[in-house]
C-alpha cells in the first residue's frame, strides 16, 4: 500500500513540475530555462523575483474557448483582492485571447496567486503569460487616453487579406496603432454563400498626432483599386448615438431620378435626362436646371403620376435600413429636390417622419412646368436638415445625412456624419464617406449595428410587431 502510495505521490510531482516549467516558458521571463545544469527552482526563484518587484501585471491567457473560462479565471483573482485595471477579450473561430491587467495590492505575495493561475490555466488547457509592467510603461499607458482616436470601417462583397494589408500599412505608416479589430458583418457559408452578401471589418485606430487628412486620403485611394468602401470616422460619444438621417430621394433612396420618368411618360426623356445628368456632376446650377427641366413637362396629365408609385424600385437595403432606424429610435427625413407626390408615397410605405420636396403645379388636370412651391436645392436642404434637428433638440453631430448629387453636399456638410451614395465622382470627393459598393443597408455598419444585433430573435420578433 505505501509504495503504491509514494508512486502515486511521484506521479503528481512530477505532473506539477511539468506544468510548472511549461508555464515558465510561456511567461518569457526566464532566460536560463533550458540551458544545462540549470534546475527549474532556479527559474521559478527568478520569476519570482522579477515579479515581487512590480505591483502592476499583465497576464495573457489563450486556448480554445469555452463557458466559464472568464468566470473561474476571475474567481481566483477576486480570492487575493486583486484590482482590474484593464481587461480585453477576443474570440475568433472559437479560440479565446483574454489579457488582464492587474494591480496587486501592497503587501500581498503574488506567489501563491500565481501557483493557484498557473494551475487553473492548465486545468482549462490554457496558456498563460506574465508580463511585469513598470512604472513608466504604466504612466505611459494612462496618458495615452488622450491621443486621437478613428474608426476605420472596410465595406464590400468580400474583405481579402491584400485588402486589409493595404490598409493596414496606410494606417501604421501615418503613425496610428490598430487597438481593435472585429467583423461586423454575419458569418459567411463557403458552400451556400448569400448572393449580394455584405462584409465588414471595423478598425479602432489611435495616435499621437493627427495625421488623419493624410490617413484619409489614402485610404480612399484605396478604394479605387479595390470593389470596397473605407468609412473613416472620428471615435466620439456622438458616433454610437446618432438619433436622426436624412435622405436625398432620387437615385439614393430610390433607384432612379422621378422628373426623368416623367419626362419618358411625356416623350421628352432624352432632353431631359442630359440636362438631370449636367446638373448631378455640378455643372450646372440646381435651380436653373430644375426650372429647364420642368419646364419641358408642361401639358403632361396629372393622372399620369400615379403611373411611377409602384414602378419606380427602392434602393437597395433601403426597407431594413429604414425598419432598423425606426426599431431603434431614430427620425428620419427626405429632403429632395425631386417632387412631393412621390416623396408622400415613401413616407406612407416606410414610415418615414418628415418629407421636404417640391410641389408640382397642375392646372386643368395637367402640368403646368412651374414647381407650385419654393425650390429645394442643395442650400434648402441643408437649411431644412438644420431646421428639423433644432425641433427634435438633436445636435447636428448626431445627425447622418445621405445623398448622391452636387446638390447634397451642403446637407452632407452640415451633418455630424455625410454619406456619398452611389454617388458622382465629385460628390465622392468632396464628402467625408462614400458608400459606393454596396446597398443602403450598409450604413447601419458606420453607426455600429452589428448583423448578430438583428439576428435576435427578441428584435426579429420587435420588427414583425
Amino acid at each position: 500500500m505505501c509504495v503504491r502510495r509514494e508512486l502515486v505521490t511521484a506521479k503528481i510531482a512530477k505532473k506539477n513540475r511539468e506544468v510548472r516549467e511549461e508555464n515558465l516558458l510561456y511567461c518569457g521571463l526566464c532566460p536560463w530555462f533550458g540551458k544545462t545544469g540549470t534546475s527549474d527552482m532556479n527559474c521559478f526563484r527568478l520569476l519570482v523575483c522579477l515579479l515581487m518587484m512590480n505591483r502592476v501585471l499583465l497576464i495573457n491567457f489563450s486556448g480554445g474557448d469555452r463557458p466559464g473560462l472568464t468566470s473561474s479565471l476571475a474567481e481566483i483573482l477576486a480570492t487575493y483582492r486583486v484590482r482590474i485595471l484593464d481587461i480585453g477579450q477576443a474570440v475568433v473561430h472559437e479560440t479565446l485571447t483574454l489579457a488582464i491587467l492587474i494591480e496587486v495590492p501592497s503587501g500581498e505575495e503574488f506567489t501563491p496567486l500565481k501557483k493557484d493561475l498557473i494551475v487553473r490555466a492548465h486545468e482549462l488547457d490554457l496558456k498563460i503569460k506574465f508580463t511585469p509592467v513598470s512604472d513608466e510603461a504604466f504612466d505611459h499607458w494612462v496618458r495615452s487616453q488622450g491621443k486621437f482616436r478613428f474608426i476605420v470601417s472596410v465595406l464590400g462583397r468580400v474583405v481579402t487579406a491584400e485588402q486589409l494589408a493595404k490598409a493596414s500599412s496606410a494606417i501604421s505608416r501615418h503613425g496610428f496603432n490598430i487597438d481593435r479589430i472585429e467583423r461586423l458583418s454575419g458569418r459567411l457559408s463557403l458552400t451556400g454563400r448569400l448572393e449580394n452578401a455584405n462584409a465588414c471589418i471595423e478598425l479602432e485606430i489611435s495616435g499621437e498626432k493627427d495625421a488623419s487628412g493624410a490617413l484619409r486620403a489614402e485610404l480612399m485611394e484605396l478604394t479605387h483599386r479595390f470593389e470596397i468602401d473605407i468609412a473613416f470616422q472620428r471615435e466620439s460619444i456622438y458616433r454610437r448615438n446618432r438619433r436622426l438621417v436624412a435622405f436625398d430621394m432620387d437615385s439614393t433612396l430610390i433607384q432612379a431620378e422621378v422628373i426623368d420618368e416623367l419626362a419618358k411618360l411625356h416623350g421628352v426623356g432624352e432632353q431631359v435626362s442630359a440636362i438631370t445628368a449636367s446638373a448631378m456632376r455640378g455643372e450646372l446650377d440646381f435651380k436653373q436646371s430644375f426650372t429647364r427641366r420642368l419646364s419641358l413637362l408642361r401639358g403632361l396629365p396629372a393622372v399620369r403620376l400615379n403611373d411611377l408609385l409602384h414602378t419606380v424600385q427602392l434602393a437597395d437595403g433601403a426597407e431594413r435600413l429604414i425598419s432598423t432606424l425606426k426599431m431603434l429610435g431614430y427620425k428620419t427625413a427626405i429632403l429632395s429636390g425631386g417632387f412631393t407626390f412621390f416623396g408622400k408615397h415613401l413616407q406612407a410605405r416606410l414610415g418615414i417622419d418628415y418629407v421636404f420636396a417640391n410641389e408640382l403645379e397642375i392646372d386643368d388636370e395637367a402640368l403646368t412646368g412651374r414647381a407650385a412651391s419654393e425650390i429645394v436645392d442643395g442650400k434648402k436642404k441643408a437649411e431644412l436638415l438644420a431646421a428639423i434637428a433644432a425641433k427634435e433638440n438633436i445636435s447636428l453631430d448626431q445627425v447622418v445625412a445621405v445623398g448622391d448629387g452636387a446638390n447634397d453636399l451642403p446637407m452632407l456638410n452640415v451633418a455630424g456624419m455625410g454619406i456619398a451614395f452611389h454617388a458622382k465622382p465629385l460628390v465622392r470627393k468632396s464628402a467625408n464617406h462614400a458608400v459606393s459598393h454596396l446597398g443602403l443597408d450598409s450604413i447601419l455598419y458606420l453607426i455600429g449595428v452589428r448583423d448578430r444585433d438583428l439576428d435576435r430573435p427578441e428584435f426579429r420578433s420587435s420588427g414583425a410587431g
